[in-house]
């Protein structure tokens, strides 16, 4: 299978089983859809049949963590640092998830997403957030999610839509949310002079 400079594994003949899975995608300048213009993306899942992410350098105005716990109702035992919560995605967007690091664990609900990383999308991750004793070391909470059809994203890579990075815990959970597009490309060693204006069409 051939692999492109940036290392993403690119197959010709179809979609190429989970190979994303637990990396990051970058937009490249010129992305059609102005929903991921500058976007990094953490693949949280990729099959043959689909392919899903949450993107970590959106945040939303004017919603941070204690405003949406406090929404929820969800009753906290510690004071909840005043983060933004992110657009994970144009999909499913009243939807809540939570990208954290994998010392928390919902048995039936966790997605392993890569070494030291998870992904859980229900209630119990959000009222272990907010206990001292159950929390995760680092969380990010996302609203809503990306997501690609079969083949879709294979596509787009080929079309030049996306590079890849491997994730750090900076990149996926700080706040640093304006610089973490040149961050991930500084990971792969290119400059944002460096790019062409024209992106694949995807």
């Amino acid at each position: 299978m051939p692999i492109r400079d940036d290392g993403v594994e690119v197959s010709d003949e179809g979609p190429a089983g989970d190979f994303l899975a637990g990396r990051m995608l970058i937009a490249m300048p010129g992305i059609d859809d102005p929903r991921f213009e500058r976007a990094v993306i953490l693949m949280c899942a990729h099959t043959s049949e689909q392919a899903m992410g949450i993107t970590v350098n959106m945040p939303l105005e004017q919603l941070t963590l204690p405003d949406l716990f406090h929404r929820l109702g969800i009753e906290t035992t510690i004071r909840l640092p005043d983060h933004p919560v992110l657009s994970g995605g144009p999909v499913e967007r009243e939807r809540g998830f939570v990208l954290h690091t994998d010392d928390y664990t919902a048995p039936d609900s966790t997605l392993h997403v890569s070494e030291g990383l998870a992904l859980t999308a229900t209630r119990e991750i959000l009222e272990a957030m907010a206990d001292t004793q159950r929390r995760p070391r680092c969380s990010v909470l996302a609203l809503g999610c990306a997501s690609w059809s079969s083949g879709q994203l294979e596509r787009e890579i080929r079309d030049n839509v996306w590079l890849a990075c491997d994730p750090d815990e900076g990149l996926i959970f700080d706040d640093e949310h304006d610089t973490k597009w040149e961050r991930a490309l500084a990971k792969i060693g290119v400059r944002v002079e460096q790019l062409s204006l024209q992106a694949g069409r995807a």
